[in-house]
């Protein structure tokens, strides 16, 4: 499910920040984006660049990307942040996210015109750029680029009201070793 921002109004400085974060995500070389780690959702074309890993800060990418990283370090108990890209024709599987204690936010930077949309649960949403929606990741949902370009957002997770850091979800083994990876790389 979709859910309200209204309880959130840090959301807005991030709204307000958008066109300085897409210019820092347009500047980062293709090279430097890497396939999602669950790849039997959609076989290619998703890749991130990675920002915050559960917690833990990236700091050579937040480093490379100032403003961005400003505008992360408002939002209130941030567990996970990085620019996502959908090649076109990529097709992001339904399925249902694990971590329970956080809400999933995804702010359009790069949004091509065509059949491009989230789906949570019984509603579809398209993005748009500057746009921003906040929605339950363990709620059944599937993603889908069929335009004829990219669609980059920036996605992040926070913790839902009244929860912890002590409280994050255990990541799936598999998850954590590429999280590892990734972070000692960026190094």
């Amino acid at each position: 499910m979709f859910v309200d921002e209204a309880p959130y109004p840090f959301l807005e400085d991030l709204r307000g920040a958008w066109s300085d974060i897409r210019t820092e995500c347009l500047a980062l070389g293709d090279d430097l984006f890497e396939p999602w780690v669950q790849r039997e959702m959609y076989g290619t074309g998703w890749s991130v660049y990675g920002l915050v890993a559960f917690g833990t800060r990236i700091d050579a990418a937040l480093a490379a990307c100032p403003s961005t990283a400003e505008a992360l370090c408002r939002v209130p108990g941030l567990t996970t942040a990085g620019f996502s890209r959908m090649a076109p024709g990529t097709h992001i599987k339904p399925h249902e996210g694990w971590v329970t204690t956080v809400y999933r936010a995804h702010l359009g930077l790069v949004v091509p015109d065509g059949d491009c949309a989230l789906r949570v649960g019984s509603q579809t949403r398209p993005w748009q750029e500057g746009g921003l929606f906040l929605f339950d990741d363990t709620v059944d949902h599937e993603a889908w680029n069929y335009a004829d370009s990219s669609r980059t957002v920036l996605l992040f997770d926070f913790l839902r009201p009244g929860r912890t850091m002590d409280e994050l979800d255990e990541l799936p083994p598999a998850v954590a070793a590429d999280l590892r990876r990734r972070n000692e790389s960026q190094r």
